[in-house]
């Protein structure tokens, strides 16, 4: 009887392991199907290819300095206070018209002693002018000592330079009794007024600026890449933030701007170095019709250039740049495998943006999001745009 209660309890220990061995095996063999059903799931994404086509850059800039070619500051060229403004603000002036009169109570005091000096020498030089001839007409009879004679010539050079200097002296003081009208510099419009009637200022103060804002003009760097697709005389579109088209100087510059909607057009004039000779970067200068008085010589922060023309070049869109540097892209290669890929870039136009390198056309690049991404993963990638 023992022997099989003895048998029943091995059997029933045997089936216990048995039990525990089969369920070790089934956790074992499900890991094991998770785990390769992890390794071979993929991440699904968008993608869309890299495509040449007609593109219109629009170059966003920080700053502008708009400066015209012809614009002076009209400064006094001798001390006094200014008496009369004989212009204001935003009148037209040609060079040399009087802008203000300025007065010095000393320099006619000044020009009276200058006149009587020279009276003065004048009478001395007519003296001794007198006294050389006698000299000489008595030294060639042989009726005077050599002496003599030669005092007498040196008494008339003496008295000659002397009336000279007193004149220059004079002459000096009449030129600036001719700077106390100051006078334009060139040709334009009296944009700013630095003092007013009364106010006394010393040789070399700026006392009002002057210029010919009729074209302004700013300037820019660009890689070589870029500065290729352009050419002299070609244009583009301005647009200025909200708040940049504004009155700065009391002037009636930037009266009645349509603010964002407002549109200014702007003419490439110079390339410097030009486009037959190698650089790394180019300085564009652009030339601006200011006749409408819309702009100021100033400096205009949020400026965006739309250039006017296309030119065929590839692209990518702007949503398939890792980063804000823009030098940087996951594209999915054949086998649908994810891999970073470092390129070149240039200007956008809000929507795709220039590639010049790292890239070819029909290459396919992830858009949107990339959280999750990492070099060597497997993708399945969904093309937009009707892309194949």
């Amino acid at each position: 009887m023992k022997k099989y209660f003895y048998m029943g309890i091995v059997l029933i220990i045997l089936m216990a392991f048995a039990l525990v061995g089969y369920g070790a095996y089934l956790n074992y063999s499900d890991e094991n199907q998770i785990a390769k059903r992890m390794d071979e799931r993929k991440l699904e994404i968008s993608g869309v290819t890299a495509k040449v086509k007609d593109f219109r850059p629009v170059i966003e800039m920080d700053v502008v300095r708009l400066y015209s070619e012809s614009m002076a500051d009209a400064a006094a060229l001798t001390e006094g206070r200014i008496k009369t403004w004989c212009v204001a603000k935003n009148d037209r002036v040609k060079k040399g018209d009087v802008l203000l009169v300025m007065v010095n109570e000393q320099l006619p005091l000044k020009i009276r002693q200058a006149t009587s000096a020279v009276r003065k020498a004048e009478a001395a030089l007519a003296q001794a002018t007198s006294a050389y001839r006698r000299q000489e007409w008595l030294w060639e009879q042989n009726a005077t000592s050599k002496e003599k004679y030669e005092e007498s010539e040196a008494q008339y050079r003496v008295s000659a330079e002397a009336l000279a200097e007193s004149e220059a002296q004079r002459e000096q003081l009449l030129v600036e009794a001719d700077q106390l009208n100051v006078k334009s510099p060139v040709d334009g419009d009296v944009l700013i007024v630095y003092h007013r009637e009364g106010s006394y200022v010393k040789g070399g103060t700026p006392l009002a600026l002057v210029g010919d804002f009729d074209y302004l003009r700013f300037s820019m760097t660009v890689p070589d890449e870029a500065a290729q697709n352009i050419r002299l005389g070609d244009t583009a579109t301005m647009r200025f933030s909200d708040n940049a088209l504004k009155k700065a100087y009391d002037t009636e510059y930037a009266a009645g701007n349509r603010g964002l909607a407002e549109r200014i057009e702007a003419k490439l004039v110079e390339i410097t170095p030009s486009l037959d000779e190698k650089a790394g970067v180019r300085r564009l200068v652009w030339e601006i019709d200011n006749r409408a008085r819309i702009l100021e010589p100033l400096t205009y922060n949020g400026v965006s250039l739309r250039l006017n023309k296309t030119h065929a070049c590839l692209t990518v869109p702007l949503a398939a740049m890792v980063d804000s540097s823009h030098d940087t892209v996951f594209t999915v290669d054949a086998d649908g495998v994810i891999r970073r890929r470092h390129i070149v870039t240039g200007a956008d136009n809000q929507e795709d943006i220039e590639v010049y390198g790292g890239l070819n056309e029909g290459d396919i690049v992830a858009v949107e999001s990339f959280d999750g991404l990492e070099d060597g993963m497997k993708v399945d990638v969904s093309l937009e745009g009707g892309d194949d």
